[in-house]
């Protein structure tokens, strides 16, 4: 069957299982999720997924040679593989471009007070902004005392009052891993603890770990099960404080059995397990405390989180006769703690700006036909039929009820594999680009726009370069792409209709940041702002962000939507790039960032933080310090 098909399929066959349901479907469906028992009822649902397991296995056995046998048996034995994968700053005092107002996503660089606090290679480092200084104050390890950082990665940092929280990922400690901080006024550093959470990798290439709303600390997390290990608990969420010396056996469940949901779906043990687990953290308390909500489903994911909830997307691949269908499920998760509900679907989405809970009470969707989540890499691919799909949140209840075949609105498909996507204003925007390959030489591309709350078509608006980002400009919007070897930004107007309204190409050069955090838009009002996002030279695939610094970061003008260039603070080659590194040594989120506090403007790049200022129509040097391990030693 072809993808044109497909997510005709799909949404039939969600359409179609409400009317298959089990027997007292059609009375009042209950509100949300139903959680289990008791801990033996999980044990027993595990004892007979074993058994089962056992049946099957002598039944094969007795089907096919040895060879074959013992083949089929690894695989059914193996587990599905893990995905790789006070209150909070006020939004004046934001430096992060992040999807939700209030809800702040870990980065590399955070604004404390008169300090800038970095993460870098393994390491936190302070730097004083203060009236018009800049000057590295302090640097700690990003890990505990004791802690060996081999095969550990620490890769995004959140600021809860005077409380730094580095996340990381152990592969040899049991998961994620979170070191506390405390940041003095005068911007030095102070160990507090570290603390694990059992989980397996969801590391992916666009979203972030970790979320901040006041002084709650938010992870979405996986646990990939073996469902045939009999005893379940060894995989089930858990937490424990560091020491030397500690053992697995001090991590302590922080979901009892009457937190984890499912569904009256039934699971595929064969097609994988997965615990989709979101678990808050309180910061304001002396000692953090942690408790997890979590939901039995597929193991395939792509998670989106708003100001109160978790929405966790499932996919799960079945053969349906002659063809492979999804089976998608959406569940969502409150963060106060109450019952999870969930919604059959059909598809799945590219990645966490697929997603928008809207004011009016409406859950919108970006999906595709084919797609399995974003694993790692997964959401880099371009695969099926695309559709909006638009539904209430009413319609969330207890798993058994599929979103309506009207809730579904089908888009076109755009060309190319590297799929983005952002809701800006009352528009869902999307296209496709290069992604983190080499960009291909194109003059033909287009960006859709759709008004996703209307019955409206999707508008298609021809442009000169592909899609590697989509920003909001205010109301309106960006689209950032190149040609193959120039750099362009297309600005959009968002009206009643949307079209092109104005286009800045920067010859020979590249976007040095393919994550949403290396852009940021500083409005001066509703119609001017600024724009600053980093490059490297023409040509180059946006890999090198892993191992190579930026080049510049490049400052443009918007004034009612027309963008022309301030310029660029530049990079100094090789700047402190000795420095020892012991953990994070690839650059997994970028090391550039462009920075506004106040009326001043900065470039973080590798090591430098380089200040400039705004003049007239362009931005001068006004100083630049190195902050690196061995350039704050020798100032000491």
């Amino acid at each position: 069957m072809s993808d044109s098909s497909l997510l005709r399929v799909a949404v039939a066959s969600a359409f179609a299982a409400i009317l298959f349901v089990t027997p007292g479907a059609h009375a009042a469906p209950k509100k949300t999720l139903q959680a289990f028992a008791s801990e033996q009822e999980i044990s027993d649902l595990f004892k007979r997924w074993a058994e089962e397991a056992k049946r099957r296995r002598e039944v094969e056995r007795r089907a096919a040679p040895a060879s074959q046998d013992m083949a089929g048996m690894g695989a059914l034995m193996s587990p599905a593989p893990a995905a790789k994968s006070m209150a909070a700053e006020a939004a004046a005092d934001s430096i992060t471009n992040v999807q939700h107002a209030g809800v702040d996503e870990g980065g590399i660089v955070k604004r404390h007070g008169e300090h800038l606090v970095i993460l870098r290679r393994g390491r936190l480092f302070t730097v004083k902004i203060g009236g018009d200084e800049l000057a590295p104050v302090s640097v700690a390890d990003a890990y505990g005392s004791g802690i060996e950082p081999g095969g550990a990665w620490y890769d995004e940092m959140l600021i809860s009052g005077n409380t730094i929280a580095v996340i990381g990922y152990s592969y040899a400690r049991g998961g994620t891993e979170v070191g506390l901080f405390e940041i003095s006024n005068a911007g030095r550093l102070r160990y507090q603890a570290t603390y694990h959470l059992r989980s397996n990798d969801y590391y992916s290439s666009r979203n972030y770990a970790s979320r901040l709303i006041g002084n709650k600390l938010v992870f979405y997390t996986p646990l990939v099960l073996n469902p045939f290990a009999g005893d379940p608990w060894g995989s089930f969420p858990a937490f424990r404080r560091w020491r030397p010396g500690v053992t697995a056996a001090e991590f302590k469940p922080i979901a009892p059995a009457t937190r984890i949901y499912r569904t009256d779906e039934p699971l595929d043990p064969h097609q994988g397990v997965a615990l989709h687990t979101v678990t808050v953290c309180d910061l304001a308390r002396p000692e953090m405390d942690c408790e997890s909500t979590a939901v039995m489903g597929a193991p395939g994911r792509v998670f989106y989180v708003s100001g109160g909830s978790v929405y966790v997307w499932t996919t799960q691949w079945r053969s349906n006769r002659a063809v492979s269908v999804p089976e998608s499920a959406v569940f969502r998760i409150p963060l106060d703690g109450t019952a999870p509900s969930a919604l059959k679907t059909a598809g799945s989405p590219i990645d966490q700006f697929s997603f928008l809970e809207d004011d009016d009470g409406h859950l919108n969707v970006l999906i595709r036909a084919s797609g399995r989540g974003e694993g790692m890499w997964a959401a880099e691919r371009n695969a099926g039929d695309f559709a909006l799909l638009r539904v209430s949140l009413e319609r969330f209840s207890d798993g058994r009820d599929a979103a309506p075949a009207e809730s579904y609105k089908p888009l076109p498909r755009p060309n190319g594999h590297a799929v983005q996507n952002r809701y800006v204003g009352p528009y869902l925007l999307y296209g496709t680009g290069a992604g983190w390959n080499r960009a291909q030489r194109t003059l033909n591309s287009q960006v859709y726009a759709v008004r996703y709350a209307a019955d409206a078509r999707a508008q298609e608006i021809p442009l000169a370069h592909g899609v590697d980002r989509i920003e909001a400009l205010g109301a309106n919007a960006v689209v950032v792409g190149s040609d193959g070897r120039d750099l362009h930004f297309t600005s959009l107007r968002l009206a009643g209709t949307a079209a092109a309204a104005d286009r800045y190409t920067r010859k020979e050069a590249t976007q040095r940041e393919t994550r949403s955090h290396g852009f940021y838009y500083k409005p001066d009002n509703e119609a001017a702002g600024t724009v600053g996002l980093p490059i490297i030279g023409g040509g180059q695939a946006a890999s090198r962000q892993l191992r190579q610094n930026s080049a510049a970061v490049l400052f443009l003008r918007n004034q009612s939507l027309r963008l022309t260039e301030l310029g660029a603070l530049d990079s100094q080659p090789n700047a402190g790039t000795n420095d020892g590194c012991r953990a994070s040594c690839v650059d997994w989120y970028g090391n550039a960032r462009p920075i506004f506090v106040g009326n001043r403007v900065f470039a973080l790049m590798g090591y430098e933080i380089v200040e400039g200022r705004l003049s007239g129509n362009q931005i001068a040097e006004v100083q630049r310090i190195s902050f690196s391990p061995v350039a704050i030693s020798l100032a000491r």
